[in-house]
């Protein structure tokens, strides 16, 4: 079959032969329709452990063997993933897609959507709240700022370094104000947007970003880390978390049955506020292509159509 292969650590995906899977006990053969690609997919591709040579692993939709249309994750069974005409997933993790709900909703829906869901939740917005999305133009970010908004923040802002992408969050109405980290004084420029603090903090970047952040929140904040790309070690004032709460969450670490059920909730919530999603839709033959841009930072989600 016909698939998107790394061959070694560090290689960039090569479309080519790759034998199929076969029909195996507690999974599902998928036939793959279309396929996601997302941060996690790099950095899992190359971790310690992963044998060569393999499929991106990716979430997508496809059929199963009942002609159904199944969405499924990242958890694929190794070497097979999402870009490729056919996959094999835990049964756990195959679930049906509504009829009224199309490929790239039901992907987004997924981890991204996920990981944006479960921190605000368990942050507790309270209606009025001020919320800080700190990383706030990729998928996750763009879906947590209509989330806030969803669970009662009166006021939600979006803080990333790409000014070109914040200000079309703003244009589109995705959040109330920007702040740009161009690394000049973001601790001042957070300060200035918050005005009496920030009552919670969505950081999907740790590191010095988080820290600054921090200084930017009032008494009572709860700051929400899911994600460490800007470092994931800091040097803490602790008078900075005082009467302030942080937590780091791990999104993705629950059972195949309750992610199936946020998932499910996040179609409902989409379906009343029409979440509004970045997307690049590449050729399945331009799978490297595709890499280097989720490398880079896409500012949106990637998909593909197989075949």
């Amino acid at each position: 079959m016909k698939a998107a292969v790394i061959t070694e650590r560090g290689a960039k995906p090569v479309i080519q032969d790759f034998r199929a899977p076969e029909p195996k006990s507690d999974c599902v053969l998928i036939d793959v329709e279309t396929t996601g690609l997302g941060g996690w997919d790099v950095l899992g591709a190359y971790r310690l452990g992963v044998e060569y040579p393999c499929v991106i692993r990716g979430e997508g939709v496809g059929r199963n063997p009942q002609g159904q249309r199944v969405y499924f994750g990242e958890r694929s069974v190794l070497p097979w993933g999402s870009w490729a005409e056919k996959t094999l997933v835990p049964e756990q993790e195959v679930w049906r897609v509504p009829d009224d709900v199309d490929d790239k909703t039901a992907i987004a829906m997924g981890i991204a959507a996920t990981g944006a869901l479960v921190p605000l939740e368990q942050a507790n917005i309270q209606a009025g709240e001020k919320v800080l999305i700190l990383g706030a133009t990729g998928t996750l970010g763009q879906i947590a700022l209509q989330l806030a908004k969803h669970l009662g923040a009166g006021h939600v802002t979006a803080a990333a370094r790409d000014r070109t992408s914040l200000e079309r969050l703003k244009r589109n109405n995705l959040c109330d104000s920007i702040v740009c980290l161009d690394g000049k004084d973001d601790a001042a420029a957070l300060k200035a947007d918050a005005g009496d603090g920030y009552d919670v903090v969505l950081d999907l970047v740790c590191g010095e970003p988080m820290l600054n952040a921090l200084k930017a929140t009032r008494w009572g904040a709860r700051i929400m880390t899911i994600g460490t790309g800007a470092g994931r070690e800091v040097t803490l004032d602790m008078a900075h978390l005082l009467f302030r709460t942080l937590t780091v969450v791990g999104t993705g670490q629950r059972p195949a049955q309750d992610r199936e059920q946020i998932w499910r909730r996040l179609l409902q919530i989409n379906k009343e506020i029409s979440i509004q999603i970045d997307f690049i839709d590449y050729d399945f033959d331009n799978a490297a292509d595709a890499w280097q841009a989720q490398i880079n930072g896409p500012h949106a989600k990637i998909t593909a159509k197989i075949g």
